[in-house]
């Protein structure tokens, strides 16, 4: 490992794979609802596959980057985990029935529990304190220039071959046969030395809670009551359609938070770096506060644009950010354990935080739905004002 340079050639590697990989995630992303419906998905069917497809990925983060940690392995995890992701998007073209979409959809978020833990612990082993946040915001970077020209080649494609869903789900499968062959160029670091601990079990990761110190819980313990109130964009997207963009716009204003983020991440990362990760990742949550609090009751374009750019921002500020921060305050030897564990609840809390704003969309509208998520921001400023140390 050579952490004289701060981007070194494991993190480029990363960098490209996660990029192939959300390119052909997100080509399928705007397209995804449309087509399980032509395939004979309801709504609530829709919901049912993404809560357990999400709950899968997030206990098997937990368990996968335990494993990891206790063999001290982290390029299998890696390779794995973007194979099965890779795998799965041409699957649901091939037989277009719901039980195996439902097999296929599974298999791709299984796919994404495995690499998790194991790719963030290669991301904290490339860098040091104090060049972390600079190190998952460069890699976030990347997957999300990915999740740029993702809906731009869908948008393409489907402008010439209108409603060829199932084409384009096989297309998808190219940028994942890349990312394959990239994390192949992966070498294991000095962490592979085959410690055998106990607790692997796919509850394990509950021992290291109970285990772990008391910042690391504050800190997850906070981010947690984030996820609670942090719903699916889907949300977003459905009030910008709402407030008379067309479809294409929809789409647009998509592509330009995909767009903000991947070019803030990085500066972000730095900044973070100098202020303090934790200083950092509140100005992200300020800024959510801001647009939840807003766009409830815009119909605007202008203002609805301006707060998607807002969005991106956010997001860039607090993604990559928080993970880094984890592994700040986590041995080294743990990190894969430690994200994964947090991962692992966020996505389950993800899962809830959908449900919930579901509900009170349907029973009050917008407004509440994104005021409600907005004063939730606003307690967590505070709690971690309160209870966490934002120190670097």
């Amino acid at each position: 490992m050579n952490k004289t340079r701060i981007i070194t050639k494991s993190v480029w590697i990363l960098a490209f794979v996660s990029m192939f990989t959300d390119m052909a995630s997100e080509m399928l992303y705007p397209v995804m609802p449309v087509y399980l419906q032509s395939v004979g998905f309801s709504v609530m069917l829709i919901g049912v596959l993404e809560g357990i497809a999400e709950a899968l990925a997030g206990l098997s983060k937990a368990y996968f980057g335990r494993w990891s940690d206790v063999t001290g392995r982290r390029v299998p995890f890696v390779q794995v985990g973007y194979g099965l992701s890779a795998i799965a998007k041409p699957m649901m073209a091939i037989l277009a029935v719901p039980l195996w979409i439902f097999v296929a959809r599974t298999l791709d978020r299984l796919g994404k529990g495995i690499r998790t833990g194991a790719r963030d612990a290669i991301l904290t082993e490339q860098s040091t304190n104090a060049t972390r946040g600079r190190i998952f915001g460069f890699h976030r970077s990347f997957d999300t220039v990915g999740a740029v020209i993702g809906p731009l080649m869908a948008l393409v494609y489907l402008y010439y071959f209108p409603e060829d869903y199932r084409t384009l789900f096989l297309l998808a499968f190219i940028p994942g046969l890349l990312a394959i062959f990239a994390s192949f160029r992966l070498k294991e670091g000095n962490t592979a030395n085959g410690m055998q601990r106990k607790n692997t079990g796919f509850f394990s990761f509950i021992h290291y809670w109970k285990q772990s110190s008391a910042a690391y819980k504050k800190l997850v313990i906070g981010l947690l009551i984030f996820a609670l109130i942090n719903s699916s964009d889907m949300f977003l997207l459905l009030k910008a359609k709402q407030s008379g963009l067309s479809d294409i716009m929809v789409i647009g204003v998509y592509i330009l938070y995909n767009l903000v983020f991947a070019i803030s991440a990085y500066p972000l990362g730095i900044l973070g770096d100098r202020i303090g990760l934790g200083r950092m990742f509140l100005l992200g949550v300020a800024l959510f506060a801001l647009v939840y609090l807003s766009i409830g009751f815009q119909t605007d374009v202008f203002v609805i644009v301006l707060l998607f750019f807002v969005y991106g921002i956010y997001i860039a500020a607090t993604e990559g950010v928080s993970k880094a921060w984890i592994s700040n305050i986590v041995g080294e030897k743990d990190v894969a354990t430690a994200i994964g564990t947090y991962t692992g609840f966020q996505s389950i809390a993800a899962m809830f935080s959908s449900s919930i704003a579901g509900v009170i969309w349907y029973s009050y509208g917008s407004e509440v739905t994104f005021t409600v998520a907005g004063l939730g921001a606003v307690a967590v400023f505070v709690y971690f004002c309160l209870k966490v140390k934002l120190d670097r």
